[in-house]
């Protein structure tokens, strides 16, 4: 009995070792990770500038990038990883392989050709300019470029709009100016979004200098600017629906034009004299206020404009209107205020409905061409209260081409 026990104490001795020494065994190496790589960008035009980084290649070694019979040279680091700038060759097609390549690892991935962007075709000469707004404004590159194409032409002046809130829109006017075009900023007096009744707002508190610290910030930044700028303020103050208008927010008769040329007098003491000052009524309608009491002064003033649109039988109230017969009144006024002044349509577009916008839109040129005073015209390019866009129909928008392409011949 005690031998055969102590035959178990020795086994069990021997298999416990076995099981120790088993425990304290290294572990195997863990796999190295796979090589890949990564492209920055990953798709674009052929011809593009690519940089190629790669992870999990053997240390301090050289390689080779190729795309199709191109290849580009790299060295990786200690670690394993490289940066190589490529190029994808002219005339590729979709999907091509990128591949990075040392002595014993590659690693691939695809880089997406897409077409190049057709550039928007050039501005036009025509003495009657052609500008536009877009819902987007003057940062959506791609709005403005369809609205060229659909014109035939870049828009030679982008409109935009600001209210007293919002900081001087540098980014904005370089964006326009990259475009060739000159920048239409309209200028509001309010913050967006609080209605007619804003008595911190009114007139009289702007006339006051309320605003002084603001009105400065904007002409020390439009100055240092310093590229031709024409800037719309406080426009449409014939009507009744913002809170500069008189008869409204407390606003009386006389309050408007103290109002214009207190801005006017604290942005030129900052010697912003690239900005052109433009003075933008809605087109007269019974029922607005007169311009005569509404007019700074020809001393105030570099543009006066007019705001016009056919709505058509869009509204409950409204009707359609000839070209002629929705500005030239409107026209005649500003020439008897502000004899020798430019004249432009700031704010223009017309509904669809109750008769052929096509018709219209060529009527609309042609009328706007025979008046030598008439600088030009801002198309409002946006679907709202109704579809305003130049392309609301392909008659539409083929005809504003060929009515845009006439008046340059």
């Amino acid at each position: 009995m005690l031998a055969k026990s102590l035959k178990r104490l020795v086994i069990a001795a021997f298999v416990g070792a076995g099981l120790v020494l088993a425990a304290v065994q290294p572990a195997a190496a863990a796999a190295a990770p796979a090589a890949q790589i990564a492209l920055s960008p990953a798709s674009g035009p052929a011809g593009s500038a690519v940089t190629v980084a790669g992870t999990g290649f053997k240390a301090a070694t050289t390689g080779t990038v190729i795309i199709g019979s191109a290849t580009f040279a790299f060295k990786t680091s200690s670690t394993g990883a490289f940066s190589a700038g490529v190029s994808i060759p002219s005339g590729s097609t979709g999907n091509v392989t990128v591949t990075a390549k040392t002595s014993s690892v590659k690693a691939s991935a695809l880089f997406a050709v897409q077409a190049a962007a057709t550039p928007p075709p050039p501005a036009s000469n025509a003495l009657l300019r052609f500008g536009a707004a877009t819902a987007g404004g003057p940062l959506a590159s791609a709005e403005l470029d369809e609205v060229a194409t659909l014109a035939g032409e870049n828009p030679t002046m982008v409109l935009s709009y600001k209210d007293f809130l919002q900081a001087p829109p540098l980014a904005e006017l370089d964006a326009v100016q990259a475009r060739g075009a000159t920048p239409l900023v309209t200028w509001e007096p309010w913050a967006w979004g609080g209605g007619v009744d804003q008595p911190a707002y009114a007139l009289d508190r702007i006339a006051a200098g309320d605003f002084d610290a603001r009105i400065l910030q904007w002409g020390q930044a439009l100055t240092s600017w310093g590229k031709p700028v024409m800037l719309r303020f406080a426009h449409e103050m014939n009507g009744n629906w913002y809170p500069w208008a008189e008869g409204v927010n407390g606003n009386q008769a006389g309050d408007y034009v103290a109002a214009w040329r207190h801005v006017h007098d604290v942005m030129a003491s900052t010697g912003a004299g690239n900005v052109q000052w433009v003075w933008s009524p809605n087109v007269p309608y019974w029922g607005s206020t007169d311009l005569a009491g509404l007019y700074p002064g020809a001393g105030y003033v570099d543009i006066v404009a007019l705001d016009g649109y056919n709505w058509g039988t869009s509204q409950s109230w409204s009707s359609w209107v000839a070209p002629q017969d929705l500005f030239g009144p409107g026209i005649s006024q500003l020439r008897g205020l502000a004899a020798g002044k430019p004249i432009l349509i700031a704010e223009v577009a017309s509904s669809e409905l109750g008769g052929s916008k096509a018709s219209w839109n060529t009527a609309l040129v042609s009328y706007l061409s025979a008046q030598p005073d008439v600088m030009g015209f801002v198309w409002f390019h946006l679907q709202k209260e109704t579809d305003w866009r130049i392309n609301s129909s392909d008659a539409s928008a083929a005809a504003f081409k060929s009515a845009l392409a006439a008046r340059r011949t």
